[in-house]
């Protein structure tokens, strides 16, 4: 057989597609065109042999059509005058009486990105909808949305999305499920497809004969509609009542999330179901599925935040498996710190004492960390336990120990003794740089309860020339000069060589200026040293910081079945950020001319214009550039789309306003300086479907009123309201505008 990467094997399978012999055997012509594919999907260019392909798509042979078919659709961009071709024999497959190979030739059409194929594929579509086969009409319906982004920049064609809602009351279910997947498609710069009162009733009465998926998705567009009226509202939760049990955990969080979204004013009905979901949120999180393990487990926490109590009686469920992962491990452990109860503390903290001596020392130090936060509320049997742990003498444990019993006394002091009793001979198993940190604040702060206290600080400032962490140095400072203060005859040598250490010899600027600090701070008296470092050893309050309160549903109904517990709020936030970025390109620098004397845009006004330029309805694009020449010839040929007078009080800052417009993607073509009367202003703007908007700002200061006249290229009423809100969330933060 000739080399793989070889031209070789381009000549050889043409030469025997080209055969007419091997054309006249079905099967060893089928076993050529398979040879053609499976190079294909090994990287190897086959281009060469479109037009002997092309040919081959005239069978009778599905199997062989649907071969060709997909090498069609492959090489169809390189090769699009040759792609054009097989055109004639695709639409003459899309009106064959088998109605396989019809749905198989128009998906194949819908396929093709190529140039000018738009215009082939349209009547075909048309005839797809109304094909007599509900195969064909699935595929014909997300064909609509291929065509649609084919198409572009175009607008909506409003037929095709006419016929596509009458679709939605066909009789197979999937056609209906494609329908609104193809409508979202079309219809995103209007905010999606619209599910009115007929709509969510006729969807909601089909949802028994849709499938999983096809349920899922439905039950995610049914969120866009509120019921008119609390008895609507019972009889759609009465229909959805019977997904609650469906043995698709997709199908039931789909259904809980409308439950809780639909039943916001009503908290016993949210608490309800989340009971009766409990049995499959809890196969979940024993599923073999890792995934679906894991997204569970985040649902569970989120749950938690607002009914503590709902899983301790299953606390057993969430004990890891060896075999588990990692990531689930640490997701069970933190849920079996929220599930502790009087009743099963005593076999949660032994089923995490097992934990602390796992292999994975990640792991083990995760396990003692939640011992510590579940000593808290039950302090003496964990300070049993991690006291126990010391005695391991293993370093990784030691250091998260010595840490937890550092975070632990500040907020339990009740237990500082027993944390002094099992300190001494610890350090000998610490090289982590907070481990030290940890051990040395304890020994500074409680020192005068522990005897080996100076000694073992000083073997810290024995060996300060070789240690690396600037932070470790630091908190040597502070815990020997706070130890002198209660001990001083065993502290005072070490003190002084410390200091002269770090004054004189000490690189680290930080290091060097604290010992600075610390030493002319004992030249002005001991009094002000007292006075400066004693402060308070252990803070009891600082728990209810820590301590979440329950949160209602309502907080977080609208992140339920999301990826939010999966990433976190913070995090998640991060990724639609950067997501809505990327659609949106590249920000525009900041430039350095413009200054301003406070804020540019006050805190209580920063979610509402970041709402408004974030909205999905208007994107305004960054890099917009109108000259001004372009801007007066189309702004006198163009019409007052939107013209409104709004109440100014105070100067214009032609400096703040300019930056402000630019955080929003609004080009400042010309303005007036400050104090000019009357004052004006020229802006541009262009969202991301080529509308372009053209304002003029005019502030006469004797009627203490700001005029706004809107231009736009196309009449766009929804978009041109869309920019009035975010130029009038602009304005109203820089002025003291009141609506």
């Amino acid at each position: 057989m000739p080399y793989l990467g070889s031209e070789d094997v381009v000549k050889e399978l043409k030469k025997a597609l080209c055969n007419p012999h091997i054309q006249a055997d079905r099967l060893r012509y089928r076993n050529i065109i398979q040879r053609v594919i499976r190079h294909m999907t090994q990287g190897l260019d086959m281009s060469g042999v479109f037009m002997e392909m092309v040919k081959a798509s005239a069978t009778v042979d599905i199997v062989q059509k649907k071969l060709v078919y997909l090498y069609m659709c492959t090489y169809a961009p390189l090769k699009p005058d040759l792609a054009l071709l097989a055109i004639n024999t695709l639409c003459k497959d899309c009106s064959d009486p088998n109605p396989m190979v019809r749905g198989l030739a128009l998906r194949s059409m819908c396929s093709l990105r190529m140039p000018g194929v738009q215009e082939y594929i349209q009547q075909p579509i048309l005839n797809g909808l109304r094909d007599k086969a509900s195969y064909v009409r699935r595929v014909a319906v997300l064909g609509c949305a291929k065509m649609h982004n084919l198409h572009g920049d175009s607008e909506v064609d409003g037929a095709l999305v006419n016929e596509l809602y009458s679709l939605l009351r066909d009789q197979d279910p999937i056609v209906v499920v494609n329908c609104l997947r193809s409508l979202e498609e079309i219809l995103k710069q209007e905010g999606g497809v619209v599910i009115n009162k007929p709509i969510a009733h006729h969807l909601l009465n089909r949802m028994s004969k849709l499938d999983q998926w096809g349920q899922a998705e439905v039950l995610t567009f049914l969120l866009r509609y509120q019921p008119h009226s609390e008895e609507e509202l019972f009889d759609i939760l009465n229909l959805l009542d019977s997904l609650l049990k469906s043995s698709s955990p997709g199908v039931v969080m789909g259904a809980t999330k409308l439950f809780l979204i639909l039943a916001k004013k009503f908290p016993h009905v949210q608490t309800d179901v989340l009971m009766r979901i409990k049995g499959t949120l809890l196969a979940a999180c024993s599923s073999e599925s890792r995934e679906l393990c894991f997204a569970a487990l985040c649902h569970v926490r989120q749950i938690l935040h607002s009914l503590p109590g709902h899983f301790s009686s299953h606390y057993k469920k969430f004990f890891c498996s060896y075999s588990e992962p990692h990531y689930i491990k640490l997701q069970k452990v933190e849920v079996l710190c929220e599930l502790v109860n009087d009743e099963n503390v005593q076999q949660v903290l032994d089923e995490l004492r097992g934990y602390c001596t796992d292999v994975s020392a990640d792991f083990a130090q995760a396990a003692v960390f939640a011992i510590g936060g579940i000593a808290r509320t039950y302090t003496d049997q964990c300070v049993q336990i991690l006291t126990e742990l010391l005695g391991l003498r293993q370093e990784h444990i030691t250091t998260v120990v010595v840490q937890t019993f550092r975070d632990l006394i500040w907020l339990c002091p009740q237990c500082t003794e027993a944390v002094c009793q099992a300190l001494p001979g610890c350090e000998e198993n610490i090289q982590d740089s907070e481990g030290k940190q940890a051990l040395i604040w304890l020994l500074g702060v409680h020192g005068e309860r522990i005897p080996n206290a100076p000694y073992v600080l000083e073997d810290f400032v024995e060996n300060v020339k070789s240690e690396t962490f600037p932070a470790v140095k630091m908190e040597l400072l502070t815990a020997l000069l706070r130890l002198f203060l209660s001990r001083p005859a065993e502290c005072q040598d070490m003190l002084g060589r410390l200091l002269y250490y770090c004054i004189e010899e000490e690189k680290d600027m930080g290091v060097r200026d604290r010992g600075l600090f610390y030493y002319r701070l004992l030249l002005v008296g001991i009094d002000q040293v007292k006075r400066i470092l004693c402060s308070p050893k252990s803070d009891p309050s600082l728990g209810l910081l820590e301590d979440q309160a329950e949160r209602p549903v309502n907080s977080w109904a609208s992140d339920f079945n999301t990826l939010m517990p999966v990433y976190g709020k913070a995090r998640w936030a991060a990724i639609s950020k950067c997501q809505g970025a990327e659609r949106r390109g590249p920000e525009l620098p900041n430039t350095a001319s413009f200054t301003t004397s406070g804020p540019l845009i006050p805190e209580e006004n920063k979610e509402t214009a970041q709402e408004l330029s974030d909205s999905g309805a208007l994107m305004l694009v960054p890099n917009c550039q109108v000259t001004a020449e372009y801007f007066e010839k189309t702004w006198l040929s163009l019409e007052v789309a939107h013209q409104q007078v709004l109440p100014w009080q105070g100067a214009v800052h032609p400096d703040t306003l300019q930056m402000a417009l630019q955080v929003v993607n609004i080009q400042t073509i010309a303005m007036s300086r400050a104090g000019t009367q009357p004052w004006k202003a020229y802006l541009s703007a262009q969202d991301d479907t080529g509308c372009l908007f053209l304002t003029e700002l005019l502030l006469e200061p004797e009627n203490a009123e700001m005029q706004i006249s809107v231009k736009q290229n196309e009449a766009r009423t929804e978009t041109l309201n869309s920019f009035i809100s975010v130029l009038e969330a602009v304005i109203g933060t820089i002025g003291d505008i009141k609506s």
